[in-house]
């Protein structure tokens, strides 16, 4: 049988030195992995928020081509999942899903017509405010 009292020293478990070194050194890597993962996060991020403009582009030109025009920014991107009472050749949904919000949680920003084009689509990126640099550039639908 097994004893507590037949151990030999050295057997009894980590001491309080072993585990501060195991702490720091899970400590040391995490500080050198974190950045990168939270860079990937940020692109990611500029990513999809670019991805979901092209397909609300691809949705407001199918929108122009059913009804002679976009949606007015009063009826906004909305108008691609809900019919407006003035469109009769309305045909949709243009969209399969109610329209997200960008991937930092804020609305996207539609304008009809616009300042560069027929509309402008655009979401204020990480800071939600217009313009920045980074992390907070505006993603566009017109670039």
């Amino acid at each position: 049988m097994f004893n507590r009292n037949n151990r030999r020293r050295g057997e009894e478990g980590f001491t309080l030195i072993e585990l501060l070194v195991v702490i720091i050194i899970l400590g040391l890597l995490s500080a050198l992995v974190a950045p990168k993962f939270f860079g990937k996060v940020d692109k990611a991020k500029l990513k999809t928020a670019k991805t979901q403009i092209e397909l609300f582009g691809s949705a407001l030109d199918e929108f122009r081509l059913d009804n002679g025009r976009y949606p007015t920014t009063e009826e906004g991107l909305e108008a691609l999942r809900t019919k407006p009472a003035s469109l009769p050749n309305w045909d949709g949904p243009y969209l399969p899903k109610p329209v997200p919000l960008d991937p930092w949680g804020h609305a996207y920003v539609y304008k009809s017509p616009g300042d560069h084009g027929p509309y402008d689509l655009m979401s204020y990126a990480a800071d939600g405010a217009p313009g920045g640099e980074g992390n907070d550039k505006d993603i566009v639908s017109w670039e």
